[in-house]
């Protein structure tokens, strides 16, 4: 069935394919970005030749995302799915960021879909339906070194997804979490550095190993072509079109292995989480209502 998409961060990286691929599919989508008559001109024109309609939206600020989510709905004659989308990722010793780095990441990573959660979900609930998809991170699963700050924020975006998911399933909303590995995407281009560097010297060689780590697997991915970002936009897709009340509340999508570990951990997980509400006697709260 044809659905009316909204979604954050398609200037570049999984957002720009996702928009493609349902369009591609015969979905209508809203396709948000900022910036969309300076830096972003050129990806804004070309999506919108492709069929979406574009949407000047800053997910940093409260009006900007009220007013993109009101235009998205009048362009598109309504609202189904909104993507959460948009990030930015980091790479440095988690000591140097500083806590405005923190603000920073987290005014997108986090206060960012709140932002747009806010925007939409009142419409989607006087509908009494509707669906939020999160593009987490495996890294919002497990931790690796040096992508501390990150990874933060994607734990609390999985929290604050968790949430969402019980609090909005007696109003038939669904709320899914898609968790990628690392693709070679413009992502990987713009990863946010820590600005206190001020005491580098006192971690001597170990110093180095971010930038070896991130290299060393650079050169992983340039081997395993399958590692393809086309498939997250796929798997995005795929979830959009299952039946409504089918859709699983975690999808992992990694082609390295690390994906098969966290599935498991998120299949463990929902286990605990349905005796833990099973107990409380809340357990329906983890099942969408029709």
């Amino acid at each position: 069935m044809t659905q009316k998409i909204l979604i954050t961060g398609a200037s570049g990286g999984f957002g720009k394919l996702t928009v493609k691929t349902l369009i591609g599919r015969g979905h209508y989508v809203a396709a948000a970005m900022r910036d969309i008559n300076g830096k972003n001109k050129a990806v804004a024109n070309e999506l919108g030749k492709a069929g979406a309609k574009i949407i000047d939206l800053d997910i940093t600020n409260d009006q900007s995302v009220i007013n993109g989510v009101n235009k998205a709905i009048a362009d598109l004659g309504g609202l189904d799915v909104l993507i959460n989308n948009a990030g930015v990722g980091t790479l440095g010793m988690q000591e140097f960021f500083t806590t405005s780095d923190y603000q920073r990441l987290f005014d997108v990573n986090v206060f960012g879909v709140q932002r747009m959660n806010r925007a939409v979900a009142p419409y989607f609930r006087k509908n009494r339906k509707g669906l939020i998809i999160y593009t987490s991170s495996l890294l919002g699963r497990i931790a690796l070194p040096f992508y501390g700050p990150y990874q933060s924020s994607k734990w609390a975006l999985e929290a604050m997804a968790e949430n969402y998911r019980v609090e909005l399933s007696s109003f038939g909303i669904e709320n899914c979490i898609v968790e990628p590995g690392g693709y070679p995407t413009t992502f990987m281009e713009n990863l946010l550095k820590p600005t206190d560097n001020s005491q580098t010297t006192s971690y001597g060689d170990f110093m180095k190993f971010p930038e070896q780590m991130f290299g060393n697997f650079e050169n992983v991915l340039k081997s395993n072509p399958q590692q393809n970002p086309q498939r997250v936009a796929d798997a995005i897709a795929d979830l959009i079109e299952k039946p409504y009340g089918e859709k699983a509340f975690r999808t992992t999508v990694d082609f390295l292995g690390m994906g098969d570990h966290v599935q498991k951990y998120n299949e463990h997980l929902e286990q605990v989480m349905t005796g833990l509400y099973t107990n409380f006697g809340i357990n329906g709260l983890l099942t969408v209502k029709k």
